[in-house]
């Protein structure tokens, strides 16, 4: 299965396509996690909290202890600090919520932002190059009469016809020019009656423009060595 065309124009753009979707969702990663580090920072205050009711509850609760042992009133003492030792325990538990309730959204916001920023862009980007790739393949299998129908359905006028317009018959398709004393024809005003009449040269020089539309060489196309 080919993921990139054959042709270097057409391979060139997908390169910088790929490389700009994944420009893209680092970037959107990297928003993300800062998002989530902002968050997070509100995660002090629980500690905090958390801290200060601990640090009350076990103040209150050695005073109560040693309050309990006080003749007469050592009881009443007792349970009146046992009471602050319980606003300390609340004091933390609340602290401890807090900081839970701190890093689900901080996770939440990061994953939003992920999603929103980046799933849709990825999808895209997916989704046009399985359609590439089925295109490039069904093109691969197709015959040439095939191509030549769907380069009359796709194409613009103008570029049918600049595809067809001086092709040497029984020769090689595309080449510009209509000088009949040379073996060229004129270019054809209707590319589509050529094909319906069966015309090779111009069933052939119409399935080439489709191939190279897609990005994709002819099978009898050379390719030129590079230097």
């Amino acid at each position: 299965m080919r993921i990139y065309a054959e042709r270097p124009e057409r391979v060139v753009l997908q390169v910088l396509a790929d490389l700009a979707v994944l420009a893209w969702v680092v970037l959107v990663v990297v928003l993300a996690r800062a998002a989530q580090a902002a968050v997070l920072m509100m995660d002090v205050l629980a500690r905090r909290l958390t801290g200060a009711g601990d640090s009350i509850s076990r103040s209150f609760d050695a005073a109560a202890r040693t309050a309990s042992g006080v003749p007469i009133v050592g009881g009443d003492l007792a349970r009146a600090l046992g009471s602050v030792t319980d606003t300390g325990d609340s004091l933390a538990s609340s602290g401890r919520d807090l900081g839970g309730i701190v890093a689900s959204t901080g996770l939440a916001v990061a994953v939003a932002i992920v999603v929103v920023g980046a799933v849709p862009v990825v999808a895209v980007w997916l989704a046009l190059r399985l359609r590439w790739v089925l295109a490039a393949r069904s093109a691969h299998l197709a015959d040439p009469d095939l191509l030549a129908l769907q380069a009359l359905t796709r194409r613009p006028t103008a570029t049918l016809l600049r595809a067809v317009g001086g092709t040497r018959p029984g020769g090689s398709a595309g080449q510009p020019g209509a000088a009949t004393s040379q073996g060229l024809v004129p270019p054809s005003p209707d590319p589509a009656g050529a094909w319906r009449r069966g015309d090779e040269t111009v069933v052939a020089a119409l399935a080439a423009l489709e191939l190279r539309a897609l990005g994709l060489r002819s099978p009898g196309e050379q390719v030129s060595p590079s230097r």
